[in-house]
């Protein structure tokens, strides 16, 4: 069965791309540093069908559209092979172009066990998430995280991690793994396993947080901000 949390390899023509996406209930949520990738599938005679569309997050130039456009939409069929799946089909916007991806899950054992939410707590869905380093270090991240019941899964250098959340605040721990390579002049975590623990406010649209993370022998404080994008 379709389901659960992946990492994505992607491949339009020649540019090469990575995110994560979470598949459950016929819809998927994922994204990377720049996008957002909203959908739905379906399983079919042993195929799995999905439709995505992309929703930039992350004005950066930088990172610019695979496609051309920040909005396209993605047509595609997937089969396992083994415990990969293996998806090719096209854009809406290039249609001359081959989309290929590889999504790879990652083993429940690796997945934290579930904190607790309450009455007033943080709402389930895709976040895009914007961290920025005090103390006077210049540095940051984008990508996406998302929140389901107490469990953190984010993408590009991926986090795995729990919070719990009630009466408009929340706090929890993460770890990050990072499975690509961040870009910018100064990539805060450079690559290294890191544990983050992290507390902040919440509402229904939006959540902060304040957090300290051991990089190496260096410890940086962060702030973050969460923007909801689409509710599970």
């Amino acid at each position: 069965m379709f389901g659960g949390f992946y990492t994505v390899q992607f491949q339009l023509d020649e540019a090469i791309g990575r995110s994560v996406m979470y598949a459950r209930a016929g819809k998927m949520l994922g994204g990377n540093s720049a996008f957002a990738h909203v959908g739905a599938y379906e399983e079919i005679d042993g195929e799995v069908a999905i439709e995505v569309k992309t929703i930039r997050h992350n004005p950066d130039p930088n990172y610019p559209a695979m496609a051309g456009t920040d909005d396209a939409t993605l047509l595609a069929r997937g089969r396992p092979g083994g415990a990969l799946y293996h998806f090719e089909g096209r854009l809406n916007e290039l249609p001359q172009a081959v989309f290929r991806a590889v999504l790879t899950p990652v083993e429940e054992l690796l997945l934290p066990i579930a904190g607790r939410v309450g009455e007033g707590g943080i709402s389930n869905g895709l976040y895009s998430i914007h961290i920025r380093t005090l103390d006077g270090v210049d540095g940051g991240l984008t990508g996406v995280m998302l929140l389901n019941d107490g469990r953190i899964l984010d993408a590009c250098f991926y986090y795995l991690g729990t919070y719990t959340s009630e009466n408009g605040r929340w706090k929890g721990q993460i770890l990050n793994r990072e499975h690509t390579p961040t870009r910018g002049d100064n990539p805060i975590f450079g690559g290294h396993e890191v544990g983050i623990g992290f507390s902040g406010t919440c509402d229904g649209e939006e959540a902060l947080w304040g957090a300290t993370a051991l990089v190496g022998k260096r410890s940086l404080r962060l702030n973050a901000v969460l923007r909801l994008m689409r509710r599970l």
